[in-house]
């Protein structure tokens, strides 16, 4: 008497098999290896139906010599500074901003003395993104004696060697 074919990951439709397995997608696991169920979605990010709390975000980093600078402080931060001011423009959502992050702080230390480098947050400043007109993150602005450097303006993520070719001849022409 011939007996029913098995039914196992190598008889089944590829769209049935899992890659990573054997085993075949939606195949129950054993009880000993099944996973403990999970625990419910943050309760800092969901509540219920319609209810909807803050949930935590990333914070775009910076070292200690990078401030976050509200509206209020812009002027005495930024425009009466006498040294030149280099204006990060960001928001914790932007992943372009959490990228050039690292290279930001590194230019905090790396140009100290020379340089003050300073962060706007996107998101609690509108008045200034419209000033300025910030239609892009993350945007950089060097400002000098009160005034946006002409040719200062760069937008996007970029590496230590172009930050360093964008800052360099800025800095060579302000501090002059």
């Amino acid at each position: 008497m011939a007996s029913a074919p098995s039914t196992t990951a190598s008889t089944l439709a590829p769209s049935l098999r899992s890659p990573f397995s054997s085993t075949p997608c939606g195949a129950r696991l054993p009880a000993t290896i099944r996973l403990s169920p999970a625990q419910p979605v943050s309760a800092g990010c969901r509540v219920g139906p319609g209810r909807r709390l803050p949930c935590p975000r990333a914070r775009v980093r910076c070292a200690a010599a990078v401030k976050f600078v509200a509206q209020s402080e812009f002027p005495a931060e930024v425009l009466e500074s006498d040294l030149p001011v280099l204006v990060d423009f960001v928001a914790d959502w932007c992943g372009p901003c959490r990228l050039i992050a690292p290279v930001v702080d590194w230019a905090s230390g790396e140009y100290a003395g020379r340089l003050k480098i300073v962060k706007i947050d996107h998101d609690t400043n509108p008045q200034l993104i419209e000033e300025y007109k910030v239609y892009g993150l993350p945007t950089l602005i060097l400002f000098k004696n009160g005034q946006e450097v002409p040719g200062s303006r760069t937008e996007g993520a970029m590496t230590k060697d172009k930050f360093k070719q964008y800052l360099e001849p800025l800095l060579a022409t302000t501090v002059a």
